[in-house]
């Protein structure tokens, strides 16, 4: 549960930080007006802000006057303030952790600035300024600093609250902001460029703080808060036991699989009410631990449900798993080929499935949806390798430099930052060397390569919209695999710039495969882009093996290093609880597999024609509404 203490903690962690950044912003200036980086730079940005000044014109003129005053102090301080008050007062908003944010970043930023100024005396471009210069350093640009706290801020919430193609848009449009405001200010004379890039570096560190104490291990809220007032409104008591939705059905037994730090007592209280809300007071709970990642599951499904009369106790026909990707991969790995219906309440870092099965990123929201939705089938693989046993995955598996990130990601800074401490722990392994690699697919003939990563894929989307495996789909009954070489700084911006511009168009639509459709041989034999920095291959059953033991993982958990990783996708195997069929191509609901015990039995064939869903399976779950008088 979130307490005072947790608050108080939060808030100790922003003075800690706060120091820091200020201490490394102010070591980054003296190194620049220290010689010998001064001798080695100082030329050649003189001659970069005379270019600019040279080049002036009455229309740049303006557009640059129009950028500085949007980042000026006055437009910056009536902006955020704006945008605070809309956060707290408009209707269906009144998101306080996100209006601290913006307004702590804001200031955070110019606190940092004005301790720096102070420290780093650094006099201004020798041309012609077009702006009356201010007492302070030039060393960082404070227009620069404010304009990536404000925008970049605003991207950021944008980011993680707007839906759609206007997400993405708008996410741009604020983030090209900054760059254009360094840009203004070194036409106008007023910094060198290493100022500017001291002003986003200055900026963008301060997102990453106040990031870290206001927004990192919230919940957001959404739906699932308004559902709570309704409830509250209605006189229930969100913590006490109550009737179903009038209307719906109560059904077999629930099992919740809870990962206790990811899920904390106040979310599972929302999980548990939400439950009891769509008819489904029959709960199990078990708690994950590190010998058991998916709890007591196994066990739970194979056992008749406790003080059941009759020969036919219920058995379970829900499985909650309230964790991140890899609680979700050991439900899974446990009730695929069962019938089980999995809902997926991501609560993780990464929450990887979730956001490519199109799910809401508040847990009970998403838990809300699901139940209001169907069952839909979805593929999973199935990897083994040297030292490591069969298992399942939903997202992806992968070696070399992912899987290095992965086990060097600080839990702390995970804990703190969500998923932004994996770019901390990839930074450290940018020069790490490239490997000989060679892949198989589908029984086809063994292809060499050299690689940083392999990374086989169910779905293909990570955070941030990137799309590292275009096409791929979790109902397309085949796997996506990617081998990433990047050579050099050209290199790493052609890979860089080619997932990038991923996001800034639409989706994959590709038409959908059956299970038993074979993949186009220009798949087969693979296809490489950006230049041979990412080479794709697409089948069913992957075979690779490296020269020497690489680092491995699996859907975010690290595994045993190895040699060689065996993969294989078994189409359909996983039924899903969503709000909607997974992908752009529709998915048609899922019929309930065969039951099997773990000790035996087989999933439905691949192709199978889909039977009725028996109504003592597929229980008919709540339709998506309030109590009377709500």
């Amino acid at each position: 549960m979130t307490t005072q203490r947790d608050a108080a903690a939060r808030r100790s962690g922003l003075l800690v930080l706060v120091p820091a950044q200020a201490s490394l912003m102010v070591g980054l200036g003296l190194l620049l007006t220290r010689a010998p980086v001064a001798d080695l730079l100082g030329p050649v940005e003189d001659r970069a802000s005379r270019a600019f000044a040279a080049y002036r014109a009455p229309v740049a003129d303006a557009v640059s006057s129009w950028l500085s005053v949007l980042a000026g102090t006055q437009a910056v301080v009536v902006v955020t303030l704006v945008c605070v008050a809309a956060l707290l007062v408009l209707p269906g908003s009144r998101r306080w952790a996100e209006a601290v944010f913006l307004g702590a970043s804001v200031a955070v930023q110019s606190a940092v600035f004005l301790v720096v100024t102070v420290c780093v005396q650094r006099p201004r471009p020798a041309v012609p300024h077009l702006d009356a210069a201010p007492p302070t350093s030039s060393f960082p640009s404070g227009h620069v600093g404010a304009s990536v706290a404000l925008f970049g801020g605003l991207a950021l919430l944008a980011l993680t609250r707007l839906r759609g193609p206007r997400r993405y848009v708008t996410v741009v449009a604020l983030l090209l902001v900054p760059p254009l405001v360094g840009l203004s200010r070194l036409y106008r004379g007023m910094h060198h460029p290493t100022d500017v890039v001291g002003g986003l570096v200055n900026g963008a560190l301060t997102l990453l703080v106040v990031g870290s104490v206001f927004l990192a291990g919230r919940v957001p809220g959404g739906a699932a808060d308004d559902h709570g007032r309704r409830r509250s409104s209605s006189g229930a008591n969100p913590g006490a036991t109550t009737g179903a939705i009038p209307g719906v059905l109560t059904a077999g037994r629930v099992v919740v699989v809870r990962h206790p730090h990811a899920c904390d007592d106040r979310l599972a209280g929302r999980v548990r009410a939400v439950l009891e809300a769509y008819g489904r007071p029959d709960q199990r709970w078990t708690p994950t631990t590190a010998e058991q990642p998916c709890g007591e599951l196994a066990a739970i499904c194979d056992a008749p449900a406790p003080g059941r009369a009759g020969p036919a106790p219920a058995r379970v026909d829900l499985v909650v798993a309230c964790g991140g990707d890899g609680t979700v991969r050991a439900c899974a790995d446990v009730v695929a080929g069962t019938g089980i219906a999995l809902v997926v309440v991501p609560c993780g870092t990464g929450n990887l499935l979730a956001r490519n099965l199109g799910l809401p990123l508040d847990p009970a929201t998403a838990l809300e949806e699901a139940l209001g939705g169907d069952c839909f089938g979805i593929d999973v693989g199935r990897v083994r390798g040297d030292g490591l046993e069969a298992t399942r995955f939903t997202v992806m598996a992968g070696a070399g430099f992912d899987a290095a990130m992965v086990r060097d990601a600080s839990p702390r800074l995970k804990a703190r930052l969500g998923w932004a401490a994996y770019l901390l722990a990839a930074a450290r392994h940018l020069r790490d060397p490239r490997t000989r690699v060679s892949v198989r697919v589908d029984g086809g003939r063994r292809r060499r390569h050299r690689a940083r990563m392999v990374v086989v894929g169910n779905v293909g989307t990570l955070q941030g919209g990137v799309e590292l495996l275009p096409g791929a789909r979790a109902d397309s009954g085949r796997l996506d695999v990617v081998l990433f070489d990047p050579e050099g700084a050209a290199g790493w911006l052609a890979a860089t710039g080619h997932l990038v511009s991923r996001v800034l168009r639409p989706r994959s639509t590709e038409p959908r495969r059956s299970a038993g459709q074979a993949a186009d041989p220009a798949e087969a034999g693979g296809r490489s882009v950006a230049g041979g920095a990412l080479t794709y291959y697409r089948g069913r059953h992957i075979d690779i093996r490296f020269a020497g033991a690489q680092p491995r993982e699996i859907d975010g958990d690290t595994v045993t290093d190895g040699r060689r990783l065996t993969v294989e996708t078994e189409p359909g195997a996983l039924r899903v609880r969503l709000p909607r069929a997974p992908g752009p191509t529709a998915v048609r609901p899922a019929a309930p597999a065969p039951r099997r015990t773990r000790s035996g039995g087989a999933p439905r064939a691949a192709g199978a024609p889909d039977r009725p869903v028996p109504s003592d399976v597929l229980a008919p779950l709540a339709p998506r509404h309030t109590r009377s008088g709500s």
